[in-house]
This record gives C-alpha cells, sequence and structure tokens, in this order.
C-alpha cells in the first residue's frame, strides 16, 4: 500500500464539509478517506466540465450532497468544493466555483 495522500482543502470546501449533516458528513469522510489510499468512492461520476481528473462523490444522505475532488496530482487529495444539491443537474455556480478553484491549485483545463 502506498502512501496515503494528504486532504487539502481548497477556498471554502472544509467549512462546506463541516456544514453537512452528521451523518452526511461522516460518509463524505469515508469516501475521501478512501480516495486518499488511493482507490475510487463508491458512488461518484467524472466532471470532465470542471478539469481532467476531476470527480465528483455522491451521497445520499439526508438529501443529496457532493464532494468535487481531483486525486490525480502526486502531492495531495484537493476538495475543489463541497455542497448540497437541490436540483437534478449540478448548477453553473458550482462548476463555475469548482473550475475556478481547479485553476487555483494549477490545474490545466
Amino acid at each position: 500500500m502506498g502512501i496515503m495522500k494528504p486532504l487539502n482543502f481548497v477556498g471554502s470546501s472544509l467549512d462546506a464539509l463541516r456544514n453537512f449533516p452528521d451523518e452526511a458528513r461522516r460518509a463524505a469522510g469515508f469516501e475521501l478517506r478512501a480516495v486518499q489510499d488511493g482507490l475510487e468512492p463508491s458512488d461518484w461520476k467524472p466532471m470532465p466540465a470542471i478539469g481532467p481528473g476531476v470527480k465528483e462523490i455522491r451521497i445520499h444522505v439526508l438529501g443529496e450532497w457532493r464532494v468535487i475532488y481531483v486525486a490525480k496530482f502526486r502531492d495531495a487529495v484537493y476538495v475543489l468544493h463541497s455542497f448540497q444539491k437541490r436540483t437534478r443537474r449540478t448548477s453553473p455556480h458550482d462548476i463555475e466555483l469548482a473550475r475556478r478553484r481547479y485553476r487555483q491549485i494549477g490545474g490545466n483545463l
């Protein structure tokens, strides 16, 4: 087993995650721990509109919650955005925010 990658939260993504209900926050923590170990989350989808290698963890506990992250960089797993999903489609605001944070950490579109 390789070395566990540290988690780096970009912008307000950690504060947002801390505001998830306890059960959803625990589920997100469990999934992020798997990602740190080099595994895939149990329910995710790629988010190429944000950037190459960006994925969204989908949490279905007490509502719909999303954690957008990128794990392709060698130094860390970057959590770009955490939020409650209120509609079927991810809002343009959430996508743009994650895209801006992706560029901030040196990701190229």
